[in-house]
């Protein structure tokens, strides 16, 4: 239920480098789990926009006030919490970017379990699942998809 909420519609927007060149899109997305989770159980996204699947490797995760980060970075940050409430920013590589108008975005986060009870748990850490496979899905057990109008102009999210 809550999936559907996850990312803020009014977010998307394209990535701009001190050259003012396009290197890509982001977006704000917020966590499924009610009770927030430590950032080293955050595994990435499965993303896919206008039929175009972007792995993990091209994605990088902005929260707490830190400079983006690849997931294997993310996955040593055992100390951090990504509360409920907050939001993260999802940078996701594409010279570029996305062209004016609307896309479709499905989307589903990777968030192993919090709980530590798990016959997959201690493997997961290891080896994390792929997103997208429903395995390590926790709160989003489905592929959502959105429909986003890219935001121009504007310089923060």
């Amino acid at each position: 239920m809550f999936d559907n909420f996850l990312i803020r519609k009014d977010s998307l927007k394209n990535n701009v480098d001190e050259n003012g060149k396009i290197t890509g899109f982001q977006f704000a997305a917020r966590n499924a789990n009610y009770r927030g989770v430590y950032l080293s159980l955050h595994n990435g996204y499965y993303l896919r926009v206008d039929g175009v699947e972007y792995e993990r490797d091209l994605q990088t995760f902005e929260i707490n006030g830190m400079a983006p980060r690849t997931f294997e970075e993310v996955k040593t940050a055992v100390w951090e919490h990504w509360d409920y409430d907050d939001e993260g920013i999802i940078h996701v590589k594409k010279e570029g970017g996305l062209t004016p108008g609307s896309h479709v975005i499905e989307f589903q986060q990777s968030i192993l379990a919090a709980y530590g009870y798990l016959p997959t748990d201690e493997e997961w850490v290891k080896n994390p699942p792929k997103p997208g496979t429903g395995a390590g899905s926790d709160k989003t057990k489905h592929i959502v998809k959105y429909e986003l109008e890219l935001q121009q102009g504007k310089e923060e999210i």
